[in-house]
C-alpha cells in the first residue's frame, strides 16, 4: 500500500466519506486535498485503472488494522491434541483409567490422540493393538467421533478422536 508521494499513477479514482466530489483527480491536486484536510492520500486499489486512492489518517489506518487482525486471531478456535499411549497387552484396569482421562479431555474440547506402542516382536499383535483402539473409540463414542480408522505407522498404531460438538 503506498502513501501521499509514493503514489506513481498521474491520476486517481478519490473515494471516501470526507470527499464532496468522488471522481477522478489529477495526483498532485488528489495531495493537495489531503494536505488541507490534514490527513493522508491512500492508494486502496493499484490495480484499478486509475488507480482507487482515499484519503485517510494513515497511522489511525494500521492501528485499526493490527486491532482487526488481532481480534480475529483471539477468536480463532486453538485445537489441541491430547496423547493416550497404550501397549498391545493392555489390561482392564489401565484401559478404564486412560478412557476416562481421554473423557476429560474430550469434554473440555480437545482432540485425542490413541495410539499403541508396538516394542521389538509385540508388531505381531498388531490386531489386538487394532482391537484396542476400535474398542476405545466405542467407549467413547457419547464424548468424541473417531475422525479415522486406527493406521499402522512404523511400531505404532494411530487413532484420532475429535469432541462432538453440542447442539444448543
Amino acid at each position: 500500500m503506498r502513501i501521499n508521494g509514493e503514489i506513481t499513477a498521474s491520476q486517481v479514482r478519490l473515494v471516501g466519506d470526507n470527499i464532496e466530489e468522488q471522481g477522478v483527480y489529477p495526483i498532485s491536486k488528489a495531495i493537495k486535498l489531503a494536505d488541507e484536510l490534514g490527513l493522508d492520500l491512500v492508494e486502496i486499489s493499484a490495480k484499478a485503472d486509475p488507480p482507487v486512492c482515499k484519503i485517510i489518517d494513515y497511522q489511525k489506518f494500521l492501528y485499526q488494522q493490527k486491532k482487526k487482525a488481532k481480534e480475529m486471531k483471539s477468536n480463532s478456535a486453538k485445537i489441541v491434541i491430547k496423547e493416550i499411549r497404550f501397549g498391545p497387552n493392555t489390561d482392564e484396569h489401565d484401559f478404564q483409567f486412560k478412557l476416562k482421562h481421554a473423557q476429560e479431555f474430550l469434554q473440555e474440547g480437545s482432540k485425542v490422540k490413541a495410539s499403541v506402542f508396538f516394542k521389538g516382536r509385540s508388531i505381531l499383535y498388531a490386531d489386538q493393538g487394532e482391537k484396542l483402539l476400535l474398542r476405545f473409540a466405542v467407549e467413547l463414542e457419547e464424548y468424541g467421533r473417531a475422525e479415522q480408522m486406527p493406521k499402522l505407522e512404523g511400531k505404532r498404531m494411530i487413532m484420532m478422536i475429535s469432541p462432538v460438538t453440542k447442539k444448543k
